[in-house]
């Protein structure tokens, strides 16, 4: 069962049952009862609490948008509290166990599911910085400086990547974070003690699926801006069709279909589920103008062109899925 706050924002059901079982599991010390569901509260009510902030700084028309967000957060933040429960629960910690007969086997798969716990964590506590950012202008393709800024993310990307690793070398070279100058000083104390930290996992300060994943972000932004870029260079065509004509908006970067006459109930539906919404602003059913969309059109007969061609055969040969760097590890 969900139970709601006065603000309306949900909490959702906490397994205290679990969180005993994992502390027993792991520590001599007694489970307080209740402080798993304290914790994550604190943590939802922070979420609220960076909603209202936000609110106060944009649109109304992003308010829905931010409640949303907060709900998400809510729902994905009980969910991974609760797996990582389970899990801790699997397999004592040999500190209660004792060393005899210790199940090695069984903790190194109990230590990958923490790490991958650990790494939907962080994906949770991203939803922070998403609602933080609601409102105030993300990089969308039909920004004219889309290009700059994600040029500008990806230089953070990078560096964040040579960080990690010289970080990483340094650890493994020294075995101390101690006399790093890759990192500043509370920096290094801030790292030092999310290491000490039992969902830690590994000898390194910056795991492997972090560096893996940032490497993979890496590579989707340089895509992003070598497809934005050729869009640019090359443009997209329109073409006419049987009841009206089809517009490659490059100025909006929107393909927009202009009828004669309104579309059948079913062909309204086709639409929409082909990823066209209806803009009453400029009187016409449209979508984000990019390959996808060209590809989409192909599939809806009734607005394939006159000439009889595939909407694709129409366009400049753009390079999709631009060259792929190697994951740096």
């Amino acid at each position: 069962m969900v139970e709601k706050q006065e603000s309306s924002v949900l909490y959702y059901p906490i397994r205290e049952d679990a969180a005993r079982r994992a502390k027993e599991m792991n520590s001599f010390s007694d489970y307080k009862e209740g402080s798993a569901t304290a914790e994550y509260r604190r943590c939802v009510d922070q979420a609220v609490e960076i909603a209202k902030h936000q609110k106060e700084k944009v649109d109304p028309i992003y308010h829905g948008k931010i409640d949303a967000l907060v709900d998400t957060y809510a729902r994905k933040l009980a969910d991974n509290m609760n797996r990582s429960f389970e899990i801790d629960a699997r397999v004592p910690s040999v500190m209660i166990a004792g060393p005899a007969n210790f199940p090695t086997g069984k903790k190194e798969k109990q230590n990958a599911a923490r790490a991958h716990n650990m790494e939907e964590w962080r994906q949770v506590q991203g939803i922070l910085d998403k609602i933080k950012s609601t409102g105030t202008g993300g990089i969308r393709a039909d920004n004219p400086h889309a290009v700059e800024q994600l040029e500008k993310k990806l230089e953070r990307l990078e560096q964040s990547q040579q960080t990690m690793k010289e970080v990483n070398a340094y650890y493994r070279k020294h075995q101390t974070l101690d006399g790093c100058t890759a990192l500043g000083t509370m920096e290094i104390e801030k790292l030092k003690v999310s290491m000490e930290q039992p969902w830690h996992l590994g000898d390194k300060p910056f795991h492997s699926a972090t560096l893996s994943n940032n490497s993979a972000e890496i590579r989707r932004i340089k895509a992003r801006i070598a497809e934005l870029k050729q869009y640019a260079e090359v443009g997209f065509q329109g073409w006419e069709f049987a009841k009206g004509k089809a517009v490659a908006n490059q100025e909006m970067n929107r393909l927009q279909l202009f009828f004669e006459e309104k579309p059948s109930a079913q062909e309204r539906q086709i639409l929409r589920q082909n990823g066209f919404k209806w803009a009453p602003s400029v009187s016409a059913w449209q979508r984000q103008l990019n390959h996808q969309a060209i590809l989409a059109a192909g599939r809806i007969d009734f607005i394939r062109p006159i000439s009889g061609e595939h909407p694709r055969d129409l366009q400049p040969k753009v390079k999709q899925n631009p060259g792929r760097d190697e994951t740096v590890r």
